[in-house]
């Protein structure tokens, strides 16, 4: 196995993700030129929210698709978001409260290999752009899988790497050049956040090598909707019924 180059150690990724807390809702819009807002829109369609049960949105960040599963559900399902990042559940927490959603959404700090939930706890556990992030991708899948009730899904969204050759080419040298130069220039990041997402992108796995991990890790009938050319693709499980608790 070809050893990782990224560092995706805890105490890096938190500190990292930290320090860009402030720019991360407005970079993450721009540099997607919005279309990020669609993704997690179509997330919350093809995994669609069933009144009163409850959604994990795992390493939620500022809270963007918690918040849309809450406006998909009409704010009628308990929503958790969690994150081991204490700044940008700050700022998650803060836009909870100007969407007058703070009664429906609980935000807390947990790191994704070690979830301080029972098993079998949601029905929907979702994660958005934040598994590639994991320092043990393995122990998160797990921990997603083991808190997802029997029958119950779990979503991935990813990003992921186009397969066109003319777009392409387009792309990765949008997001491996002009990406990172306009996202250090606006963040400032110590860390070099906007180098490491093209890298870390690079080095994680997509499509059917994803899919088949998932597999792995007891997730049935598992799918993957790639979104926008391939830039993200969205990756669905089911949990098999017979995995015991």
């Amino acid at each position: 196995m070809t050893a990782l180059l990224v560092d995706k150690r805890e105490v890096r990724i938190r500190r990292m993700f930290g320090s860009i807390a402030p720019t991360y809702d407005l970079l993450n819009h721009l540099l997607s030129f919005n279309i990020d807002r669609y993704w997690r829109w179509r997330t919350t369609r093809l995994v669609p929210p069933t009144p009163g049960t409850p959604i994990l949105d795992l390493c939620t960040g500022t809270g963007d698709l918690a918040l849309a599963y809450d406006k998909a559900a009409r704010g009628q399902c308990p929503i958790t978001g969690a994150d081991f990042c204490h700044e940008m559940l700050c700022r998650a927490t803060a836009k909870s409260e100007r969407r007058g959603a703070s009664g429906r959404i609980r935000f807390l700090e947990a790191d994704a290999q070690h979830l301080p939930f029972p098993d079998n706890s949601f029905q929907i556990s979702t994660v958005a752009f934040g598994l590639r992030n994991v320092t043990d991708t393995d122990r998160g899948i797990a921990e997603l899988v083991r808190v997802t009730r029997p029958g119950g899904q779990v979503a991935i969204l990813e990003f992921s790497q186009p397969r066109s050759w003319l777009f392409g080419r387009l792309y990765r040298f949008y997001f491996r050049q002009v990406l990172p130069r306009v996202g250090q220039w606006i963040s400032r990041s110590q860390d070099q956040a906007y180098r490491y997402l093209p890298a870390s992108v690079n080095e994680f796995p997509d499509g059917e090598a994803l899919a088949e991990r998932l597999r792995r890790h007891g997730l049935m009938q598992v799918v993957w909707h790639p979104f926008t050319f391939g830039i993200a693709t969205l990756y669905i499980g089911i949990k098999n019924s017979s995995i015991a608790p």
